[in-house]
């Protein structure tokens, strides 16, 4: 038997997914109806930085990166995302602007949710707003957690590689 997520009902499919486990029936309905199947090929972009942010994905499936150019130019990988994972909150803060560029390093399946109609809903339903607010904020706390783990890190190796230059002197 093949069990593959995209082979399920849309609406099942939204309520297992990781991210939006434990919802209650109500609001999987909504968000069910702003939602819709998307595939990307390794290398297809799901976003790029700067444009209008309308909406975000929930990953079934593959792995996408997250990417910002450094001041040279240069694209850096901020964060990779897997399956059971949220990519893009942007649709949440004004004014609606993706910061990163998201794009699939692997085929990937993903959930695609209009942000904008689900801000509607969001609007008349508040319980709907608060548990997806919730879940998205432990989302940023776990980036911004693990994106200072990495500054730090390359601080230390930083300072080590200098440490190991002057001893060579």
């Amino acid at each position: 038997m093949d069990t593959a997520p995209e082979h399920e009902p849309l609406e099942l499919r939204v309520e297992l997914h990781p991210f939006l486990v434990g919802l209650r029936s109500h609001h999987i309905r909504l968000l069910a109806d702003c939602a819709m199947a998307k595939h990307f090929e390794a290398g297809e972009y799901l976003f790029r930085q700067g444009e209008f942010a309308n909406r975000f994905y929930l990953i079934e499936q593959g792995k996408v990166v997250l990417e910002a150019l450094d001041n040279a130019g240069t694209t850096v990988v901020i964060e990779e995302v897997g399956a059971g994972k949220l990519v893009g909150w942007s649709w949440l803060f004004p004014p609606y602007i993706w910061h990163f560029d998201a794009r699939a390093v692997e085929p990937t399946s993903a959930l695609f949710f209009y942000g904008t109609i689900l801000r509607e809903y969001c609007a008349k339903d508040p319980s709907l707003g608060f548990e997806l607010f919730k879940r998205m904020s432990q989302v940023m706390v776990e980036r911004l957690q693990s994106a200072r783990a990495r500054l730090l890190s390359s601080h230390s190796n930083r300072g080590k590689a200098k440490s190991s230059a002057k001893q060579r002197q």
